[in-house]
């Protein structure tokens, strides 16, 4: 029978239609399906929208719908997925917290404690801001505890932050790139990230923190260093951090350790996932099978999904297969807990498909990962590969992140490594390996491209597993994915796939400029730049040592190393007789030399840059010269120059011959670079009707592109000059426009706005200050 409904209704409301038109209680279908009444009821109410292929398949026999109707019923639940898309990137901050699990139980003494921590935070009581250590073995729950206390009601105004510090990872996460990334979480810009040095990073991060009231977790600890920094020193914002170590050395932290489910927790979360009807109905096996799985929550609650979703299985019939795999198994070991049991038999009930789909995700680097490469390592279509990752999510193998992402717990993520080198071999593993990086490097080209002159839109792709239709998502999927496609360039570089490795670097170079706070730019050009020299091409690794000074200083602030690349670029273009890589090493040299004040060395540098450019017809080089050397000319005292220089960009961005060179998004910010450096100029000479002119035009674009500092610096410097051109109320306005800022912009400048703003509320001058760019 076909369904006789569309299907634009929600799946629920379809089903429970489906349901009432057949007059089919809850209870008759769970019977005639084998899917047990509380998930169906679930579904119907829209608390679960993830069922697998198949449930559906399942609720459809039960139903007794035709090939039409199951498709119906399939297309509805796909639909109505949180992370239902081909492509798209949710626009939220990698910092947000996963979703908590619905069915937490337990834990009352530690949540008691944790509360109490919370209400001192939120009180101001204490010196310091107080920071708890949750420490417990694998899979006790220590992250589920804490977003369960960060989500609770009446959390802090400012909301929650997770980082997850990665322990266990080779490379665990330092805590200078936890404090970049926390940073672009709380609104500092990545151009103001590339102006601070580590040290000022740091303090920056101090100086938020002291003024957020939230919860902040760091996840999963390696050790005491690797979070020392980051605790606050005042203020309101409590820290919890997880580890599988109790991290002693940390000194004034709460405690707070984990070990398994007492008896009555663990029934307490059968009775949440299962049912408590039918736990009470079988006590004995009830507590069979709490012990069977070591009262650990995370086996616990694989097991118990298992069963909840089967309502022809009975807990007698639970514990007698979990007793037979605990028999047959080379266990697990979680410190002295073995759990390997409800993994095996939760494993063994899947589809094959599914089965294997597990297996393979150990393959994907730790953190978590969207559907696409997913869909890559199994090789499957993206909704068969979002329908198995479903399907594992429901029987409690996989867990969701954030922006509908999954993740592996660390403890599933060994357990499917060990089976996946069991059943599937070493030659299995190489061909999903090189499928899974292959395309992956060459989703990173194409993403990365989209912010090059020379390319942008890349070709239409039917078949293309993320969609690419514009910069911002081009964008959002270089982030999202950040670690997985670094994993396969660190492994291509390993293959000596050498071209490939240029050629991934080179098309981030103009997306590198926006994400300065990842952490990894100095790797990628330092590998891209040894792959130039291992192909024996000169120009090549000139390029790359180029973009390696980039790299060093506006992301490491290496300032030797970064002028040591410059120069091994500009002798290695030279040997090439590559015109364009002398005039960026030149370039470069003068950004470096401009960081440290040697003007006069700057000033050459720019200047032959400048030659270089006009030599090889690179209008943009050119445009990007120009716009440093406004800077040094200003600084040089020679300020009619760089008014002249300013006049001359402008003419050069308004010159018929070069509008289809000069890409739009290019053009916009080299027009905001020039004016930006310009008004200095202005403002040092008291030219302020020019200054109030210059950053009237520019008003409102650098908050557009999230860097506030200089935001705040055009609305400050343009209240200054309209204060002293007697326009007063335009610069009360300006200057309040800085305070809103808060914190996304340094203290320092929102106290110069309360003296403006003071000074003219009291008919007083505004006083004198110096303008630094």
């Amino acid at each position: 029978m076909g369904t006789g409904v569309g299907i634009t209704a929600p799946f629920g409301r379809l089903l429970r239609a489906l349901r009432q038109s057949r007059r089919l209680t809850i209870e008759e279908l769970a019977e005639a399906s084998g899917i047990s009444g509380r998930a169906i009821g679930d579904m119907e109410r829209g608390r679960s929208r993830r069922p697998h292929r198949g449930t559906i398949t399942a609720l459809a026999q039960g139903l007794d719908l035709d090939e039409a109707g199951h498709a119906d019923l399939l297309a509805a639940a796909r639909a109505a997925r949180p992370g239902a898309r081909t492509a798209g990137f949710a626009k939220a901050s990698p910092h947000t917290l996963p979703r908590g699990v619905r069915d937490f139980v337990g834990r009352h003494t530690e949540l008691t404690v944790l509360r109490a921590l919370a209400r001192e935070a939120a009180e101001g009581r204490m010196v310091a801001p107080p920071t708890a250590v949750v420490s417990g073995p694998p899979g006790s729950g220590k992250t589920s505890l804490a977003v369960r206390l960060a989500e609770e009601p009446g959390s802090p105004p400012d909301g929650a932050f997770l980082v997850d510090m990665r322990g266990l990872d080779e490379l665990a996460l330092p805590a200078e790139q936890a404090v970049a990334g926390l940073l672009g979480s709380w609104g500092v810009g990545d151009a103001e990230l590339a102006r601070l040095t580590g040290e000022e990073r740091l303090a920056r991060f101090h100086e938020i923190a002291a003024g957020l009231r939230a919860v902040l977790v760091l996840d999963n600890a390696a050790g005491e260093a690797q979070v020392r920094p980051l605790l606050p020193r005042a203020g309101r914002l409590l820290v919890v951090v997880t580890s599988r170590r109790t991290l002693a050395g940390l000194e004034g932290v709460r405690r707070v350790a984990l070990g398994p489910l007492s008896p009555r927790e663990s029934t307490a979360l059968l009775r949440a996932v299962v049912g408590a009807g039918r736990v009470d109905a079988e006590p004995g096996a009830a507590d069979v099978v709490t012990e069977l799985c070591g009262h650990l929550p995370l086996a616990l609650r694989v097991a118990a999904n298992w069963a909840a979703t089967r309502a022809n299985w009975s807990l007698e019939r639970l514990a007698a297969r979990l007793a037979d795999e605990d028999r047959r198994l080379d266990a697990l070991s979680a410190g002295d807990l073995r759990v390997g049991s409800a993994f095996a038999l939760s494993c063994s009930r899947l589809a094959p498909e599914a089965a294997r789909m597990f297996r393979l995700l150990s393959l994907l680097p730790g953190g978590d990962f969207g559907a696409a490469p997913a869909a890559v390592l199994a090789d499957v279509p993206l909704p068969d590969a979002e329908d198995l990752l479903e399907e594992l999510l429901e029987a409690g193998l996989l867990m969701t992140s954030r922006q509908d992402r999954y993740r592996l717990h660390d403890l599933l993520r060994l357990y499917a490594a060990s089976r996946h080198r069991a059943e599937d071999g070493e030659e299995v593993s190489l061909a999903a390996r090189s499928r899974l990086r292959h395309w992956l490097l060459d989703t990173a080209v194409l993403a990365g491209r989209w912010h090059e002159p020379d390319y942008g839109v890349p070709p239409a792709d039917p078949g293309r597993l993320v969609a690419l239709d514009d910069r911002e998502r081009a964008a959002r999927w270089i982030r999202a994915e950040g670690d997985t496609w670094l994993a396969a360039f660190r492994e291509a570089a390993a293959h000596g796939e050498h071209a490939r490795v240029a050629e991934v670097a080179e098309a981030m170079h103009w997306f590198s400029d926006h994400w300065v706070s990842w952490g990894h730019w100095v790797e990628i050009y330092e590998r891209a730049a040894a792959a130039g020299a291992a192909l024996g091409d000169a120009a090549l690794e000139a390029t790359h040592r180029n973009y390696l000074a980039w790299a060093y200083w506006a992301c490491a602030r290496r300032h030797d190393e970064a002028v040591e690349s410059a120069g091994t670029a500009l002798r290695l273009a030279r040997t090439a007789g590559d015109v364009r890589q002398q005039a960026w090493a030149h370039a470069y040299l003068g950004w470096l030399r401009d960081a440290v004040d040697d003007m006069a060395a700057a000033a050459d540098h720019y200047h032959r840059a400048a030659e270089l450019f006009t030599e090889a017809d690179d209008v943009n080089g050119y445009l990007q010269v120009s716009c440093g050397m406004i800077r040094v000319l200003r600084g040089a005292g020679r300020a009619q120059q760089a008014v002249e220089t300013c006049r001359g960009i402008m003419d050069t961005l308004a010159d018929p011959r070069h509008q289809d060179r000069i890409p739009a998004n290019v053009r916009e910010f080299t027009a905001l670079t020039a004016v930006y450096a310009v008004s200095f100029v202005h403002l040092d000479e008291g030219r302020w009707e020019e200054a109030v002119d210059a950053l009237r035009s520019i008003r409102g674009q650098f908050d557009d592109r999230g860097w506030h500092k200089q935001a705040g610096k055009v609305r400050l410097h343009l209240a200054h000059a309209l204060a002293r051109l007697g326009e007063r109320a335009e610069a009360a306005a300006e200057y309040r426009a800085v305070l809103a800022l808060e914190s996304r912009v340094p203290a320092d400048m929102r106290d110069e706005a309360r003296t403006g703003l003071s000074a003219l509320t009291a008919g007083r001058p505004v006083p004198h200050i110096r303008f630094v760019q």
